[in-house]
């Protein structure tokens, strides 16, 4: 059986938005154009679904069978197809009709899985943890700082199927960005695997770039004149946020190393040349992040060290209080013994003598507690 059989049974592409097998090899499919999102029988998950032949995006006809059936026909050009969080059910008539792993389809649906690039047969599959700063008047103990999402991509011979999850990371204005180099996305899926990992490091770096000013101001407010006064949970949130922003961003440098580095079909070895790139810029984030992490460790450190030397300023202040109420604890607690035969009891200026003596023993304990910076 030819390929063009095999492939025009595939799926059944109804109206009700999933996508469902052929129930009968000989039952003919309602021909449907995917490109257009609302009228796609894939479901609300459907982005875009376009083809590209040298580059240039070729005119929308037919559905998504018929379309890919055509570029194999030609033996040239690739079909990019977008989806966002599609359901088992949207997904599996395209994984059968590309031939995608089950394990990565599984993981293309569940998501939250970690940065990655796996091998099956001739077709790459590659996560990318996406990442955004979130916008805050101010960094308290609750603040979320980054937001995480993620773009799976499907590659191979004759196709590029992307898969998002999360609020951001659009990929239209990547995609027109891609369609004004038409020398570039001629090198085919790749070119779009390459795009699609050096915007997600750029990402990285605008966020890295955003946090750097949260932690800047929190290093300013605990070096202030009342910095042991900094709610810590601001430092710890900090912390927290920026292991999120580490999990997206670590894990991701052996892969791009290995896409550089290690010849791959279904990568141009032009655009090995390009991952290195991103590479070098993954490498400069990941640096950063690391720098980020030591110096909240010193600023927490410093910190907690304020809050120890307050607390023995205090320490201090009280103790010598302490030792000032003293004598006239110790002297009134003398005349309160009502002894009969005690010094001065019936001299007129015994009473202001006394008065005297502690007031002169006080001032001098207070003015040598002032001058030892203990008051």
């Amino acid at each position: 059986m030819t390929m063009a059989g095999n492939l025009r049974k595939v799926a059944d592409f109804g109206k009700v938005g999933g996508l469902r097998r052929v129930a009968r090899l000989g039952r003919r499919r309602p021909r449907v154009d995917l490109s257009h999102h609302a009228r796609s029988p894939l479901g609300s998950s459907v982005v875009n679904c376009v083809t590209y032949q040298d580059g240039v995006r070729a005119p929308r006809g037919g559905d998504l069978v018929d379309t890919v059936e055509r570029v194999r026909k030609s033996g040239h050009g690739f079909v990019w197809l977008g989806l966002h969080e599609p359901t088992n059910d949207e997904f599996a008539g395209i994984a059968e009709l590309f031939d995608l792993h089950p394990l990565a389809v599984e993981d293309a649906v569940e998501a939250h899985q970690r940065p990655k690039v796996e091998r099956y047969g001739e077709a790459l599959f590659a996560v990318f943890k996406t990442v955004c700063y979130v916008e805050h008047e101010e960094l308290t103990a609750t603040s979320e700082v980054v937001d995480t999402g993620e773009i799976m991509v499907f590659v191979g011979r004759d196709f590029v199927i992307t898969v998002r999850h999360g609020r951001h990371g659009s990929l239209g204005p990547l995609r027109e960005a891609l369609e004004s180099d038409a020398a570039q996305l001629a090198k085919g899926p790749s070119a779009v695997l390459h795009a699609i990992a050096d915007h997600v490091v750029d990402d990285y770096l605008n966020v890295i770039d955003a946090v750097q000013a949260d932690i800047d101001q929190v290093e300013t407010d605990v070096f202030a004149e009342n910095g042991a006064r900094v709610d810590p949970g601001r430092i710890y949130q900090l912390k927290r946020e920026l292991l999120e922003l580490k999990r997206a961003v670590v894990p991701l440098g052996r892969p791009l190393l290995d896409l550089a580095d290690r010849p791959v079909r279904v990568v141009d070895p032009e655009i090995q040349a390009y991952f290195r790139d991103v590479s070098d810029h993954l490498l400069r984030a990941t640096e950063q992040i690391a720098a980020f992490d030591e110096l909240l460790n010193s600023i927490l450190q410093a910190h907690l060290a304020q809050v120890t030397v307050a607390q023995n300023e205090d320490m201090r202040k009280i103790t010598a209080w302490a030792a000032v109420i003293a004598v006239p604890t110790m002297v009134c607690g003398v005349y309160g013994m009502n002894f009969d035969h005690m010094p001065e009891l019936h001299w007129r200026f015994g009473y202001p003598l006394v008065i005297g003596v502690i007031s002169v023993a006080c001032w001098v304990l207070y003015r040598g507690f002032r001058r030892n910076g203990w008051l």
